[in-house]
């Protein structure tokens, strides 16, 4: 049982900031946190976490609580269960009473056994040899806590000495059972890297061979305390850096982190063997820093920049890409001190939307009709994943990539029927935002009402008259609350948004005075002066007032 003095001690040092952050992809809304709800069918972000209060809470489900709870909910865990799950996420040493009411002392058992692993690493040449070999230093070796796993009775050993129990050992993932029941050391003739969680707690255990195993890497089990999806290997010595710089370097494996620390470069981690994935998403977007993939040329690396690629641009997620090609990875380059290269390749990298739409054409061979066709529909799909604005900049560019007119590549939404839009409707991202942003928030009505008038909707006239009407129940206005892609602004955000509408809609007014044969000169040149007083005051950041031109 836990100490109950132990977990009050740990409610005052987490940071519910880092427990949520952990799980969820925050972004900071004032002196607070938001991120989409996890606790019911979220579409914009409704969850609030507040550092100074120490709770989150959702406005639209009304899900909130302390770090603890939210724990609790999001992995469906007891309260000790959650307790453990937050010390751990928190780096935090938890106390334990034992039936017979004496204190059960953590005995950290990943931590020793890492000072095993460590201290073995003098004992084998070979390992040490292979170290040297690929340029790694010692005071790498101490930064990073490069250890050796010897034969498996060597270890099996250590761990009865220091009497860890078989439970103990296999839920720490550093023993298995094998089909005869016997048990068995994970690591075996390995050298070994130490995994930690983003607060520097050991969770797990890397392992390389060097004994040709078939399996060149290996991880810890996946377990309570270690999942793979949510851990970036050399975090926990990057994130000064990353916050630091405003930047990470993403690479494949263990030995370009450790020599990519040491030329300099330390802002690098390295996912688990793994693809990134969604749930790696909260750590490496914590604090918005600008993403460097830094992966291999090979084909099985290209098609990883590319998964990776696209998840982050669908997030809105700045960086790019630098493949390594001629059996030159970021290792190699440090290890031959071609850091100025190196330096260049990552100041530099593939911007992640140019990059995709290259891999994407380059998959098909555009001298075929249907190819081209194939290439096209899969670049409009993979555009019409990202935040509107960025797609639209990228249609030039995909449409001289295909030899293809830029009209030929639209990029209206398109929603099956069960989601009440018409195969083919168009969308206006910017007018659904506009209406969804009003129909969440109220209180901005009267201030767009002064600027904007529903005649300036070219699409979505019909929603922004049913919110003026107050008919928020109407099956259109129901259904834009559940689309995804449609964000909805804070009020500066709104009001950015705005201008450039609002520029657009009186340019176009001057096109149309301009084709009334029966208006006189001088009304034309009165109208013209007054419509670009508007567009220039608008463009210096001033709210005009709406005014209609329809009656000359």
């Amino acid at each position: 049982m836990i100490e109950q003095s132990s977990i009050e001690t740990l409610k005052q040092r987490i940071d519910i900031v880092d427990v949520v952050g952990s799980y969820l992809e925050l972004k900071r809304s004032g002196a607070n946190f938001k991120a989409i709800c996890p606790f019911h069918n979220d579409t914009t972000p409704s969850l609030h976490v507040s550092p100074s209060k120490q709770i989150y809470h959702c406005f639209a489900c009304g899900a909130g609580g302390d770090a603890i709870k939210f724990v609790m909910e999001y992995e469906k865990l007891t309260y000790p269960e959650a307790i453990e799950r937050v010390a751990v996420i928190s780096n935090f040493t938890l106390s334990y009473i034992s039936n017979d009411a004496q204190k059960k002392p953590d005995k950290k058992l990943l931590e020793q056994l890492n000072l095993f692993f460590t201290q073995n690493l003098d004992k084998n040449p070979e390992a040490v040899s292979y170290l040297n070999q690929r340029g790694i230093g010692q005071s790498s070796i101490e930064k990073f806590e490069i250890g050796y796993a010897p034969h498996s009775y060597t270890t099996l050993n250590f761990l009865k000495q220091r009497f860890f129990t078989s439970k103990e050992t296999i839920e720490a993932g550093v023993v298995g059972i094998s089909e005869n029941g016997s048990e068995y050391a994970r690591f075996i003739e390995r050298i070994t890297f130490p995994i930690h969680s983003q607060n520097g707690k050991i969770v797990g255990f890397g392992g390389r061979t060097i004994t040709n195993h078939p399996s060149k890497y290996v991880n810890s089990p996946q377990s309570k305390i270690f999942n793979k999806s949510r851990l970036l290997y050399g975090y926990h010595l990057a994130r000064e850096s990353i916050i630091k710089n405003k930047k990470i370097i993403i690479c494949e494996g263990y030995l370009d982190v450790v020599m990519l620390h040491q030329a300099g470069f330390n802002e690098a981690v390295a996912t688990l063997g793994t693809a990134l994935t969604n749930e790696h998403l909260p750590l490496i977007t914590r604090n918005e820093p600008k993403v460097i993939l830094s992966y291999d040329g090979d084909n099985a690396g290209v098609e990883a920049a590319f998964k990776a690629a696209k998840l982050l641009s669908a997030h809105n997620v700045e960086g790019g890409v630098v493949l390594f090609s001629g059996d030159m990875d970021p290792a190699d380059m440090v290890q031959k001190g071609i850091l100025d290269k190196l330096n260049a390749l990552y100041n530099n990298p593939k911007k992640f939307v140019e990059f995709c739409l290259e891999h994407i054409a380059g998959k098909y061979d555009l001298k075929d009709a249907h190819e081209k066709q194939k290439a096209l529909e899969e670049g409009r799909t993979y555009l019409r994943t990202l935040p509107n604005t960025i797609a639209y900049s990228y249609v030039g560019m995909f449409s001289s990539m295909l030899n293809v007119k830029s009209n030929f590549i639209v990029l209206g939404t398109k929603k099956p029927a069960q989601n009440g839009l018409a195969e083919d409707s168009f969308e206006d991202i910017l007018e659904l935002s506009i209406v969804k942003t009003l129909l969440l928030k109220p209180a901005l009505i009267d201030m767009v009402l002064d600027i904007i008038d529903a005649s300036m909707f070219k699409v979505h006239t019909q929603e922004l008259s049913l919110l003026l009407e107050g008919q928020k129940e109407h099956p259109s206005l129901r259904k834009l609350l559940v689309l995804d892609n449609v964000r909805v602004y804070e009020e500066d955000e709104l009001i950015n948004a705005l201008r450039p509408f609002l520029i657009a809609f009186y340019k176009e007014e001057i096109e149309k005075i301009k084709k009334i044969p029966s208006l006189e000169f001088e009304k034309k040149s009165f109208l013209f002066r007054k419509i670009w007083d508007i567009i220039e005051r608008l463009k210096r950041g001033e709210l005009v007032h709406y005014e209609s031109f329809s009656a000359f």
